[in-house]
């Protein structure tokens, strides 16, 4: 359904392509009277244009009956009627998103690490199980020898049990200098900084649209993509969790791994001979 503004438009070109104002506004429902009498401008509605941005502005959350009572309140006597009017010709009425602002990053050097436990990549995935409900994947590698830590399956992933998750690596292999991870709503949040201030782990947020400045773990999400999200259909977490432990352990002690010199990663670099060694230096 046209509205009047758009009626009258449409009998304007009539018009000028020579169709006589009563056949032009018969043809579009409108009356003559609404033709001739042309909708005033904005400009007398000035003041309560900028009274409207000022608020908006400071609170892009509130209503129109919160932003009318608050312009009452200013000592601007307008009624409630003219201010919805000019309210809905600001497009004010119609639904706002905020703008999500993520922190400027710097950028990450993408640096081998030669021991273990130096810095972890961390990241999510996901997929869907064959009746269409979706899960997610969170992903732990060591960028040492690109050994795959963990794959968490679960519907929902949040903060709380990805730090469940990394203590319970912490527990089996240690604790890690730094990870490495992006700029997603679980990284971000009070639980996980906080607990990542209180281990004494840094934290190392790569630059937002930069997924290449944490390569190792987008490289490993390929494989792990290619080799069971996409050639398995599931039924269920519980089998998803299953063939992915399975995979996890033959990526890591069978599967030879084309940039560590066509050896798997426990073999390149094994934690308990860098563990001996290091005892050894210390010990000496």
């Amino acid at each position: 359904m046209l509205t009047p503004s758009a009626r009258r438009e449409v009998t304007e070109q009539l018009v000028q392509s020579s169709v006589p104002v009563i056949r032009a506004c018969r043809i579009t429902g409108l009356s003559r009277a609404a033709y001739y009498k042309r909708p005033e401008p904005l400009q007398r509605d000035g003041q309560l244009i900028d009274a409207l941005n000022a608020i908006v502005s400071q609170h892009n959350r509130w209503g129109f009956w919160k932003c009318y009572r608050r312009l009452r309140l200013d000592g601007l006597g307008c009624n409630h009627k003219r201010v919805y009017r000019v309210y809905c010709a600001m497009g004010l009425n119609l639904p706002r998103r905020g703008k999500k602002r993520l922190a400027r990053r710097l950028r990450q050097p993408l640096d081998w690490a030669t021991e273990p436990n130096r810095c972890w990549a961390l990241d999510f995935m996901h997929d869907a199980l064959y009746c269409g409900r979706r899960f997610r994947t969170l992903n732990v590698i060591d960028e040492a020898n690109r050994e795959g830590l963990a794959i968490e399956v679960g519907v929902s992933i949040p903060a709380t049990r990805m730090v469940r998750v990394l203590n319970r690596l912490i527990d089996e292999y240690g604790q890690p200098e730094a990870i490495r991870l992006d700029n997603g709503p679980e990284m971000l949040s009070q639980h996980f900084t906080e607990w990542a201030a209180a281990k004494g782990i840094a934290i190392r947020y790569i630059q937002p649209g930069k997924p290449n400045q944490n390569a190792f773990i987008e490289r490993f999400n390929r494989t792990y993509r290619t080799e069971v999200l996409d050639a398995h259909l599931f039924a269920n977490i519980e089998q998803v969790q299953v063939i992915t432990d399975q995979w996890l352990n033959d990526y890591n002690l069978y599967r030879p791994h084309d940039a560590l010199g066509g050896v798997p990663p426990r073999q390149f670099m094994s934690r308990h001979n860098c563990a001996a060694i290091l005892y050894f230096k210390l010990s000496t």
